[in-house]
């Protein structure tokens, strides 16, 4: 049994910063490439970064230069370090990541970690 674990959100002012975490545990062979999304009250779902095994990431518009993605390969682990926060990155952020179990690739999510920017 495969899990992500986020970890990391919480209640923060404009301007502030925070440092998410995603865990992921099991039976796994390999993890291929993680990514963040969130998804704010009465939007969609949005990918916001993601970061291959090789460490090469991407990133929508409206978080470069102010998010940054990186990974752990021996953990497992992915993060979200979030600075200069802005009322409008209030979500919850969710891990996503596929993952080798078993010789199958599979694709997972975590149940999600609320992050709330508001002063």
């Amino acid at each position: 049994q495969v899990q992500l674990v986020e970890s990391g959100g919480g209640l923060v002012q404009p301007g502030g910063f925070l440092r998410l975490a995603c865990a992921a545990s099991g039976s796994i062979s390999s993890v291929n490439i993680m990514r963040w999304y969130r998804q704010a009250p009465g939007k969609e779902r949005e990918l916001v970064a993601d970061i291959s095994r090789n460490g090469f990431s991407n990133y929508i518009d409206s978080v470069k230069g102010r998010f940054t993605i990186s990974r752990d390969n021996a953990k497992n682990t992915a993060y979200l370090q979030m600075s200069s926060l802005k009322p409008e990155d209030t979500a919850v952020y969710y891990c996503n990541a596929d993952i080798w179990s078993a010789a199958n690739l599979r694709n997972y999510w975590g149940q999600g970690t609320q992050v709330t920017v508001s002063s």
